[in-house]
């Protein structure tokens, strides 16, 4: 194999989610391709490395600062769901359902890690809060570390007057019972609602 192409490759191994097959799948799907839309594709990489900064207010990712979620008049600035990540907004927006603003933390906390609240936006989170935000949601991951940032958040805010809130865990749309572990379970069953 040619050493330019396997430089592809190995970079391309890096991608998170990319494994070495996937990799050369890649990798060949590229060179097949005609020399314009290679160069499209790294010209789109080049542009997001340099266009693409972080919103002052929220953390996400944005051309623009502020970004368009904080700006937008139609936003409701009473809300404001905390998330670990850019890719978390993402996946709440595509569901076309929320209109609040957000907060990315950057992360959860890690003791194992070394990740503690100095390494999140938790202060930024913080400085947000003003007398017209009413409520937070705390999005995160239902892992270990997203469980002791949930309690972590929930034991900061509540003092201030705010309402805490969490989103609901429990059996995915489709999901079976039976497949389903004791946590989620437990976790369904504690975030019923009336029907």
């Amino acid at each position: 194999m040619s050493d330019s192409l396997n430089e592809l490759i190995e970079e391309f191994a890096q991608l998170p989610g990319i494994g070495r097959k996937s990799a050369q799948r890649l990798a060949m799907y590229i060179l097949k391709l005609p020399r314009e839309e290679v160069m499209k594709i790294a010209q789109a990489l080049i542009n997001v490395k340099e266009k693409m900064k972080y919103c002052s207010k929220c953390w996400n990712f944005s051309e623009t600062d502020p970004c368009p979620i904080c700006s937008s008049p139609r936003r409701d600035k009473t809300i404001i769901c905390v998330v670990e990540e850019p890719s978390d907004i993402l996946a709440i927006e595509r569901t076309n359902e929320y209109r609040g603003l957000y907060h990315v933390l950057g992360g959860s906390l890690s003791p194992l890690e070394g990740i503690g609240p100095d390494d999140l936006k938790v202060n930024e989170l913080l400085s947000r809060i003003k007398s017209d935000v009413q409520e937070i949601i705390l999005a995160l991951s239902a892992d270990i570390e997203g469980e002791a940032t949930t309690i972590y958040l929930s034991r900061l805010l509540k003092p201030l007057g705010i309402r805490v809130t969490r989103i609901a865990r429990g059996i995915p749309i489709g999901g079976d019972l039976e497949f389903a572990d004791e946590a989620t379970l437990v976790r369904a069953l504690e975030a019923r609602v009336p029907i």
